[in-house]
């Protein structure tokens, strides 16, 4: 993972799409609305939606940014887009700080976490290999 500890695409990246930072739009023109709506890291949720599904504030997704767990999306107009698979890793975030656990080191507990499920992603495709 890079610096910015992109969760959302850490080591999944074969097979995520990329999405035009301007315009929320995939960088393939063949994709058509019927997949984005099963795309999970297709940036279709606004600030004030994504806090209202979560039932946090907009504060404390910035905060999620600002601690660099998930970096949304930006529209045209500079508003931030979250996917639904970012909107899972702001769930469990909340979970670990409504149970005591400091921001900071529940960001970090997600990012091992993420980080653990892909190595085992990756060992048991290996394993099908031999």
């Amino acid at each position: 993972m890079d610096q910015t500890h992109r969760v959302s695409h850490s080591g999944q990246d074969r097979h995520r799409r990329t999405y035009d930072t301007a315009a929320d739009k995939p960088s393939v023109l063949a994709d058509g609305p019927e997949q984005r709506l099963d795309d999970e890291d297709y940036p279709a949720y606004s600030m004030g939606r994504a806090a209202e599904i979560l039932g946090v504030s907009p504060a404390f997704l910035r905060s999620l940014g600002a601690a660099k767990l998930i970096e949304p999306l930006r529209s045209e107009g500079g508003h931030r887009r979250f996917s639904r698979y970012q909107l899972r890793l702001a769930a469990r975030a909340r979970e670990l700080v409504d149970a005591g656990t400091a921001l900071e080191a529940a960001c970090r507990i997600i990012i091992l976490e993420d980080q653990l499920a892909e190595a085992l992603r990756i060992n048991e495709e290996l394993r099908r290999r031999d």
